[in-house]
């Protein structure tokens, strides 16, 4: 199967001011997707001082890999002086199960789950970022 019409929007809209970077992952967060976003996690990662925000909302599954993925993004922005929170990976989403089964809840910044929150960091970073022509992040 061609990764490219499998996973064509799981990475949504990407919004970047001021040093902060809000990314939307959606759909299944498994070895296949963890090979398409690793490079642009990693690009986005490798800046100084980077504070990204992963919305999970919309990842409807993860596995170990996804978990690989997302703690090994966690590690690199905290060893450039950056910030990386969650969003979405509260309650009773993928993320948020994922997490607790494994007891890192607490090793993730987490943003709460309610839409305002996520709505006031939307309009705080303004639109900007890699998109295609619709609309959607590329990896």
């Amino acid at each position: 199967m061609d990764e490219g019409q499998y996973y064509p929007r799981l990475v949504g809209p990407s919004r970047a001011a001021g040093g902060s970077t809000l990314l939307e992952i959606r759909g299944e967060l498994d070895i296949l997707a963890v090979s398409v976003l690793s490079d642009r996690l990693d690009d986005i990662t490798g800046a100084q001082g980077v504070d990204l925000v992963l919305d999970v909302r919309a990842v409807t599954f993860i596995d170990c890999a996804g978990l690989s993925l997302l703690s090994r993004a966690r590690q690199r922005t905290r060893q450039r002086g950056g910030r990386l929170r969650l969003s979405g990976a509260t309650g009773d989403g993928s993320v948020a199960r994922l997490l607790r089964m494994t007891g890192l809840t607490g090793s993730f910044d987490l943003v709460p789950d309610d839409e305002g929150a996520m709505d006031a960091l939307a309009e705080a970073t303004g639109p900007a970022g890699v998109t295609d022509g619709a609309g959607s992040a590329v990896a």
